[in-house]
């Protein structure tokens, strides 16, 4: 026992490592920590790793989603629904179609069952992957919400594949209409239970007493309990979890209304989410040498052949698809055509940002290793070492030139948005505004006697003038963008400095820790007005 802790510490410890490495030689942390669990497995000694499916699946799949769905923007995926969905769900057959009869063809003994098994399996890319290689790179708003709302319904489309599938090879039998009806039935039942449990959550963060430190432990609960009841009635706990996500988050203003409880459930899911991204992906590269071990008849080589096969396919589908999906509407309908069009780089991104990751691991080792208690599943280990394959070239390859597309096409924005700290100022001289509104027509009496209020009054209605002059002066600086950064800079070191100076106060003992802790989080929340939310 005390072996296996120590184990797992240390492969934590390990990750962070790796991780602030990554970030220091500039590499996506995903890409880099596959590259070095493999280079780690190969070491003489190192314990292989056997990851059981059902861990991943329950422990890592159900927040990873509720996250993802958490911070999507409903606008942007309601504007953008016709793109996500023909990603999300045309993709996804399209590609399971092409590498079963690819797969037939290509491996002796494979079956378009188990064809359509492994074209689940490998049919959705990975938004953790894609989102954090993109991360710091300029590209267009519509592309990172197309992304991200693909990644929120492709997971379940290809789940449902593969479990239609592998019913298929377990039973012999497949009915297409049967299939369809429920494709459908399970997909909406578990939206179903998504949003019923969404709204039992929703009652007792608005209606119970809970604290900060409850919310945050019931928003980490929240994913597992709507996943697992959706799969107790064999529906879709993706779904479920998506839906949930997205009807909190879109709720969110009415249950967590103090600052203290969305800071700190922003401290506990940035935690708990990079800890579980790195970790994944460096059991990518360390589950390795088992899968190498199960090979069985088939050869290194031939598997590996078979798997770059498999890579090519899904990649050229999806680049083919993603062209009529972005311009057929549009050709099709003049209210489509009243958007900006997407052009060619655009689609193209959005293409190369295909990669495979943890949830096609993940449902690939999920397959049953007997059939019966006499017969064993058919290719299982070959399709396991096919999907790593597609994980490992899709995830490198393309993750490593996908900022050198990016920069090659020189891609600008594609919509009329404006720039953030033009927002920024107008979302506060809106708020200003309204608060000098509330003094003057609720509390004018105590106004004129309060010296506190007064002053209020006087700094709003300053930075208020601040706020419209700033953004006068943004129409006619043509070096706004040097300006803003060379003031962030300033800024950022004064805060340094201020930091610093608290340590000394702490050490000096002439103010309570108390009140320097309050002083810190003030300083916390000015740096975060200029970094933004920034985490990996």
């Amino acid at each position: 026992m005390h072996e296996q802790l120590l184990l797992i510490l240390g492969l934590l410890l390990l990750v962070m490592m790796l991780v602030m490495l990554a970030q220091r030689i500039k590499i996506a942390y995903p890409i880099f920590l596959v590259l070095a669990g493999l280079g780690i497995s190969m070491i003489p000694g190192v314990p292989i790793l056997k990851l059981d499916p059902d861990i991943i699946f329950l422990i890592f799949l159900p927040p990873l989603l509720y996250e993802a769905a958490w911070y999507t923007s409903w606008n942007d995926f309601w504007k953008w629904k016709r793109t996500i969905s023909l990603l999300a769900f045309g993709l996804v057959f399209l590609t399971s179609l092409v590498v079963a009869c690819t797969s037939q063809m290509l491996i002796p003994g494979f079956t378009l069952a188990l064809g359509f098994l492994l074209g689940g399996i490998v049919s959705p890319p990975d938004a953790i992957a894609a989102t954090t290689v993109l991360k710091g790179l300029k590209v267009p708003r519509r592309t990172i919400a197309i992304l991200e709302g693909e990644s929120l319904i492709n997971d379940a489309s290809s789940l449902i594949v593969f479990r239609f599938a592998l019913a298929a090879v377990m039973t012999g039998a497949f009915s297409m209409h049967e299939a369809t009806g429920q494709f459908f039935l399970v997909a909406g039942m578990g939206v179903v239970v998504g949003i019923a449990g969404a709204h039992i959550f929703y009652a007792i963060h608005r209606f119970l007493p809970t604290t900060p430190a409850i919310d945050a432990a019931i928003t980490v609960i929240t994913p597992y309990i709507l996943f697992l009841s959706a799969e107790h009635f064999h529906f879709s706990g993706v779904m479920a979890v998506v839906s949930g996500g997205l009807f909190m988050s879109f709720r969110a203003h009415e249950i967590f209304k103090t600052g203290t409880t969305r800071i700190n459930m922003t401290g506990v899911w940035n935690t708990l989410i990079f800890v579980m991204n790195a970790l994944v992906f460096v059991l990518i590269g360390l589950e390795l040498p088992d899968i190498i071990n199960g090979l069985g008849e088939t050869s290194l080589m031939e598997g590996i052949k078979y798997g770059l096969i498999i890579s090519l396919i899904v990649i050229a589908v999806r680049l083919l698809w993603i062209y009529p999906v972005a311009h057929l509407p549009r050709w099709l309908s003049e209210k489509v055509r009243q958007d900006p069009s997407p052009g060619w780089k655009n689609p193209l991104i959005i293409g190369w940002a295909g990669m495979r990751g943890v949830v096609s691991l993940a449902t690939a080792l999920s397959i049953p290793v007997m059939m019966n208690s006499q017969e064993e599943f058919p290719m299982r280990n070959l399709i396991i070492f096919i999907t790593f394959v597609v994980i490992f070239v899709t995830l490198v390859f393309q993750g490593l030139t996908l900022p050198l597309i990016i920069k090659l096409t020189k891609i600008g924005e594609i919509d009329p948005i404006l720039p953030s700290h033009e927002q920024q100022a107008g979302i506060q001289i809106r708020l200003d505004k309204l608060a000098v509104d509330q003094l003057d027509k609720k509390y004018t009496e105590i106004l004129n006697s309060n010296s506190l209020l007064i002053n209020l009054k006087k700094t709003l209605e300053n930075d208020i003038k601040i706020h419209q002059n700033h953004l006068s002066s943004l129409e006619m600086c043509t070096n706004r963008q040097n300006d803003m950064a060379e003031y962030h800079k300033v800024m950022l070191d004064i805060f340094a400095l201020q930091r610093n100076e608290l340590f000394k106060m702490k050490r000096e003992k002439l103010f309570s820790d108390d009140e320097i802790r309050k002083a810190e989080s003030q300083l916390d929340l000015n740096e975060l007005k200029i970094t933004g939310n920034r985490h990996l």
